[in-house]
């Protein structure tokens, strides 16, 4: 059984150098308002719906009329501030070098086709329909649940660490997922590549260091590819 959501859905040159897929804005592009957001991804992105909005931007749901695919638009507006400014590069930098099933990936960048014009910059990813935070605020899980998703969440911090990176946000709702029980991690703005001469203790969020690693080694069942759970039965809205 599938998890029930609860709902319907969920400089410039330089991000060039280090995403390939990126789409400037075509001389047809259309619009469409979402919660008093223009939203001018089209005319590849249409049928947009709400799905949430943070500090950093909204995040809507649309559909890709080359792959016919649901997808997930995010809107940032970084440029007033330097500082979200480069969180947004860094974010594009490092997942534009990742590649796992337990990764948000970017699979399209959308941006004016000069500087002077660039207001806004929507990145295009995989379309999950809850977070972790949603799900267990509304919903007991299983153990068989809790280590399967734990089993991810490992499985994306080895690769993230290969790398040499620190992901230094880790929290519920930074952790996507879907119908399948398929975990994505997800917001890389606070990242930072490690230096193995520094001491890292303690660069870790609050929230991090008392809410996940305290219970790494409360269950001690064996998770592997083949052993995905049932999905959760009840979910009031996510």
């Amino acid at each position: 059984m599938n998890i029930d959501t609860g709902v319907n859905e969920q400089s410039s040159t330089t991000m060039e150098d280090h995403f390939d897929g990126e789409t400037k804005e075509p001389k047809t592009s259309t619009c469409e308002l979402i919660k008093d957001q223009l939203f001018e991804v089209g005319p590849r992105y249409t049928d947009l719906k709400y799905i949430g909005e943070g500090a950093y931007g909204m995040v809507v749901s649309g559909h890709d009329n080359r792959t016919n695919q649901r997808v997930a638009i995010k809107k940032l507006s970084p440029f007033e501030h330097q500082c979200f400014c480069q969180r947004t590069l860094r974010e594009i930098k490092i997942l534009a070098r990742f590649k796992h099933e337990n990764i948000i990936n970017i699979q399209d960048i959308i941006r004016s086709n000069s500087i002077e014009q660039m207001k806004d910059i929507y990145l295009v990813q995989q379309l999950m329909e809850c977070d972790m935070y949603k799900l267990i605020k509304h919903q007991k899980l299983s153990s068989e649940h809790i280590c399967y998703f734990l089993y991810q969440i490992l499985r994306g911090l080895k690769y993230i660490h290969s790398a040499n990176v620190l992901h230094r946000d880790l929290k519920p709702s930074n952790l996507l997922l879907n119908t399948n029980c398929d975990l994505k991690i997800c917001d890389f703005g606070l990242a930072r590549i490690a230096d193995p001469s520094f001491d890292h203790n303690g660069v870790l969020t609050e929230y991090v260091n008392k809410k996940i690693y305290e219970n790494l080694f409360v269950f001690h069942v064996n998770v592997d590819d083949r052993s995905r759970p049932d999905g959760i039965e009840h979910l009031k809205s996510c």
